[in-house]
């Protein structure tokens, strides 16, 4: 690991609160997909239900 200096324990803590953070957004995205896909799912069964 390159030295850091002085400033070591500010960047380390900057590293983790970005890596937490995207990871955060990442898990968020995937939840809202996973929703988004089940929506999906129920309304087109119940618009193939409907248009028969």
């Amino acid at each position: 690991m390159p030295e850091l200096g002085p400033y070591a324990g500010a960047v380390l803590s900057a590293y983790a609160v970005s890596i937490l953070l995207i990871g955060a957004l990442v898990a968020l995205s995937l939840r809202r997909a996973a929703k988004m896909r089940a929506a999906l799912r129920r309304a087109e069964k119940k618009e193939g239900a409907t248009h028969v």
